[in-house]
């Protein structure tokens, strides 16, 4: 039995174009290119819904983590000028806003007078021990730690 004999007599007939292994095959390759398209639509529609959000006075987040609220667009050139804390700005492209932060009703209002927040608050009663008499007992608390 010579070895071209036994490759001969292990060849299995061709079925053809249309094998069940080979419809198998096509039937993946679709379901997968029609899965890349679906996600690829699903994300521009992301895409568009945010950019039709974004305007000049809305706070947004970036991919990279900073918050700020926008102050004006540059479409030309595809950059946001942002003002991350009061007088501070930074610009960035349209392309890193990861999120528009949609305002809620229970965003406190932070005045500009900081007295204000402490109105209504019950105020400490002042300590009965006088000056000299903490110092001793920070003393005698610090020795006891040695």
């Amino acid at each position: 039995m010579s070895f071209s004999s036994i490759l001969a007599a292990d060849a299995t007939p061709q079925a053809g174009f249309l094998s069940p292994m080979n419809l198998l095959l096509f039937a993946m390759f679709a379901v997968l290119i029609f899965m890349m398209i679906r996600k690829q639509k699903k994300s521009k529609a992301v895409q568009e819904e945010r950019r039709s959000k974004l305007a000049p006075g809305v706070e947004i987040m970036t991919n990279f983590g900073l918050f700020g609220k926008v102050l004006a667009i540059d479409e030309d050139e595809n950059k946001i000028l942002m003002e991350i804390s009061p007088g501070t700005t930074a610009t960035v492209h349209k392309q890193t806003v990861a999120k528009v932060i949609e305002p809620t009703e229970l965003d406190a209002v932070v005045p500009e007078d900081a007295s204000s927040l402490t109105l209504g608050l019950d105020k400490p009663e002042p300590s009965a021990e006088t000056t000299e008499e903490t110092l001793r007992r920070l003393n005698n608390e610090h020795n006891k730690d040695n």
